[in-house]
C-alpha cells in the first residue's frame, strides 16, 4: 500500500485532479478512503457502471476502504449528468427496490466484507432551509453554467431546474460527510466530483483526489451505455444474453471493450496489443469478439461458462438447432383469453417480453418463433393444448419450453 501501486490505480483512467493527487495521497502510508456514488435508477448493473466498480475493486484489494454511497436521496433528485432534458423524479419506495435489486449486483464485483455501505439519505435528508440556503451560497450560478450539459441547454432555451443546480452540491456533501481521499467516477462526472473537492476545502477537509474512468459506449455504437437507451450488457444476464450481446458489437469497439471490460484491471496492455493486430490484419475481428464474449461471460459466470455459452450460440446460430436445455414454463392461467392463449401476453407473462406492446411489436418485426415457425399475427390466439411441449423463441437468444 503506497505510491508504487500508482501505476496499477491509474490503469484505464481517464483524468486524475489534480494531476499528482493520487501519488500524494498514497504517500500518506495509510488505507484511503475512496469514494463510490451510485443512484439506484435502474434495475441492472451494466458493463459500463461496472468500469468504474472494478476500479473501485482495485483500491479495496491494495488495501484501501471502499465506500459505496447508495444515492437512495439524490435519485429522487436526479443527476443532470449528460441530461438534455430535466429527468423526472422517482419516488422513494420505487428507489428503494432499485437499491435493493443492485445491491445484490454490486457484490459481484465488489468485496462485501470489505465495503462500507452508506444511504446519503443519512444526512442529507435531515438538512433544513437555512443548512440548503448556505450551501447555495457556497457556488454561483455562472460555475454551475461551467458544465457543458447546463451550457448547451442554457445556449439552446431549454429549462434548467433550480433542483438540478443542486446535485452537485448534494452528491458534494456526500464527499463532506464520508471524509473521501479519493472519490472514483465516469467521465460525466467529473464536474461533480470537483465540487466536492470545493465543499470539502469549505468544510476544513483534505480536498479528495477526483478520478474519472472513461464511458463504456452501448451495443449500439454511438452513445454511452444506458438501461434507458436499451444498449446495455447486464452483469447479472444470462451467460447465453451476454455472449450474444458482446459478439454482436461493431468490430470498431473491440479495443474499447477489451480495455475498458476486461484488460485495464488484469493486462493493461492487452487491448493495445489487439488493436495493433485489427490494425495490421493479423487478428481476426470476429475470433477476437468471441474471446471477449468467452471472457466477460466466466468474469461473471464462473470458469467455463463463456465456453458452454459460446458452443450454444453455435448450435442456435450456426446449426439453426433449438438448444437442448431449454428452461421450461407452465403455461400462466393469466395468459389465457376465453379460454384460448393470447400469444403477446404469453411473451409478457413469461418474460420473453416486457409489456403485451413490445410482443406485438416483436411479432410484427418477425422476431417470435414457436417451435422454429416464424408468427406473423400479432393477435394470434391458440387451443393450450397446441402449445404444450412447443418451444417459444424471441429473437436468437431467447426459449422457452411450454408445459
Amino acid at each position: 500500500m503506497g505510491p508504487a501501486d500508482l501505476p496499477q490505480l491509474l490503469a484505464g483512467a481517464a483524468d486524475v485532479v489534480p494531476e499528482d493527487g493520487l501519488e500524494h495521497k498514497l504517500a500518506l502510508g495509510r488505507p484511503l478512503r475512496v469514494k463510490l456514488g451510485l443512484d439506484p435508477t435502474a434495475a441492472d448493473v451494466t458493463l459500463g457502471w461496472a468500469v468504474v466498480l472494478r476500479k473501485l475493486r482495485q483500491f479495496q484489494d491494495l488495501g484501501h476502504v471502499a465506500v459505496l454511497i447508495v444515492g437512495d436521496f439524490t435519485a429522487r433528485v436526479g443527476d443532470p449528468s449528460g441530461k438534455g432534458e430535466t429527468r423526472p423524479r422517482l419516488e422513494k419506495d420505487v428507489v428503494q427496490a432499485y437499491a435493493d435489486r443492485l445491491l445484490e449486483q454490486f457484490w459481484r464485483i465488489l468485496d462485501r466484507d470489505r465495503t462500507e455501505v452508506r444511504y446519503n439519505s443519512e444526512w442529507l435528508e435531515p438538512l433544513g432551509m437555512e443548512d440548503v440556503l448556505r450551501l447555495t451560497a457556497s457556488t454561483t450560478v455562472a460555475r454551475m453554467l461551467e458544465r457543458d450539459d447546463f451550457a448547451k441547454r442554457y445556449a439552446q432555451g431549454r429549462p434548467i431546474s433550480v433542483m438540478e443546480f443542486l446535485y452537485p452540491l448534494l452528491q458534494g456533501m456526500d464527499s463532506v460527510a464520508t471524509q473521501a481521499d479519493v472519490e472514483l467516477g465516469g467521465t460525466d462526472q467529473r464536474f461533480n466530483l470537483l465540487v466536492g473537492r470545493d465543499l470539502q476545502r469549505d468544510h476544513d477537509q483534505e480536498p479528495q483526489v477526483a478520478l474519472t474512468m472513461p464511458l463504456l459506449v452501448g451495443t449500439d455504437g454511438v452513445q454511452k451505455m444506458s438501461q434507458s437507451l436499451d444498449n446495455y450488457i447486464g452483469i447479472s444476464e444470462g451467460p447465453d444474453e451476454m455472449f450474444g450481446k458482446l459478439v454482436r458489437v461493431s468490430d470498431d469497439l473491440i479495443p474499447e471493450y477489451r480495455r475498458l471490460v476486461l484488460d485495464f484491471f488484469a493486462d493493461p496492455e492487452e487491448s493495445e496489443r489487439v488493436a495493433a493486430g485489427l490494425a495490421d490484419g493479423t487478428r481476426d475481428p470476429w475470433r477476437e469478439k468471441r474471446r471477449i464474449g468467452r471472457e466477460v461471460v466466466d468474469l461473471y459466470h464462473g470458469a467455463g461458462a463463456g465456453q458452454e455459452a459460446e458452443a450454444r450460440f453455435d448450435a442456435v446460430h450456426r446449426e439453426h438447432e433449438i438448444p437442448q436445455d431449454v428452461p421450461e414454463v407452465e403455461i400462466p392461467p393469466g395468459s389465457l383469453r376465453r379460454g384460448r392463449v393470447w400469444l403477446p401476453r404469453l411473451l409478457a407473462d413469461t418474460g420473453l417480453a416486457s409489456s403485451n406492446a413490445q410482443a406485438r411489436r416483436l411479432i410484427g418485426q418477425g422476431g417470435v418463433r414457436i417451435d422454429g415457425g416464424t408468427v406473423d399475427d400479432p393477435d394470434l390466439e391458440l387451443d393450450p393444448a397446441e402449445l404444450i411441449g412447443k418451444v417459444l423463441q424471441v429473437g436468437r437468444r431467447k426459449f422457452l419450453r411450454l408445459r
